[in-house]
């Protein structure tokens, strides 16, 4: 897959996110905050195959701590249930899933100026 397109790094930074969010009361997701260990993996389109990241879940809310310029927007609900988006420049993604106490699963989608992309993601709970 190419190395050079521009959603792929968008969608593996962001979309590590997916395993967050949702919530309209961060205090009743506060179960789910952590690190969490996130895979995305591309099933349609040009984006490149796979990427994992680490991201931390604070308060029910995403926090990443990688690449600037990159915007993440997402929450964890009570029940688990997750919805999140990730941006950069003009590339954008979204995803929803579930997150239980150790692990996690749902699927994305996302393009930019030049391609669109969609996949699943899963998730791990680590320890620290």
């Amino acid at each position: 897959m190419p190395k050079n397109n521009a959603l792929g790094p968008v969608l593996a930074t962001g979309l590590a996110a997916l395993v967050l969010m949702g919530a309209p009361q961060a205090a009743h997701a506060a179960s789910f905050d952590g690190n969490w260990s996130v895979v995305i993996i591309t099933d349609s389109g040009t984006c490149d195959r796979a990427y994992r990241y680490p991201v931390r879940v604070v308060n029910g809310q995403i926090r990443y701590q990688g690449e600037a310029g990159v915007l993440i927007n997402g929450r964890v609900d009570a029940s688990g249930r997750l919805k999140a988006t990730i941006s950069r420049g003009d590339s954008r993604a979204s995803g929803t899933g579930r997150l239980s106490r150790s692990s996690g699963a749902g699927t994305w989608s996302g393009k930019s100026s030049n391609q669109v992309c969609s996949g699943h993601w899963q998730a791990e709970r680590r320890e620290g």
